[in-house]
């Protein structure tokens, strides 16, 4: 299980690895434009089962940290459909992998 952690390390959100890497990919691009978004999902049982939301903005330190050490295969369906969601107003929501049941990220603050 991976790690965002954001604005330095005040917010930890828990992500798996595969997904990490995909959600990587989306929230680079879309600074490297210089685009700032939203960027929600749902959360565990265990924080409450409500909804989180972060403000990703290229001045808000932003830190990817992966369990494992090797690098995941990427799905260019599951990039697409986060990086269509990230351009929407709602901005970039977490959502499954095509054909997979992956977690939600589950925020641990």
């Amino acid at each position: 299980m991976g790690r965002l952690l954001y604005g330095g390390q005040e917010m930890e959100v828990e992500i798996d690895d595969r997904a990490l890497a995909h959600l990587q990919i989306v929230i680079t691009s879309k600074l490297r434009r210089g685009e700032s978004f939203l960027f929600s999902w749902t959360d565990a049982l265990s924080a409450g089962s409500g909804r989180s939301s972060i403000w990703i903005d290229h001045g808000i330190p932003l830190y990817f940290r992966y369990s494992s050490g090797g690098t995941a295969a990427i799905n260019r369906d599951w990039i697409s459909a986060l990086m269509l969601s990230a351009n929407t107003p709602t901005g970039l929501r977490f959502l499954a992998e095509p054909g997979f049941a992956t977690a939600p990220p589950r925020s641990s603050v």
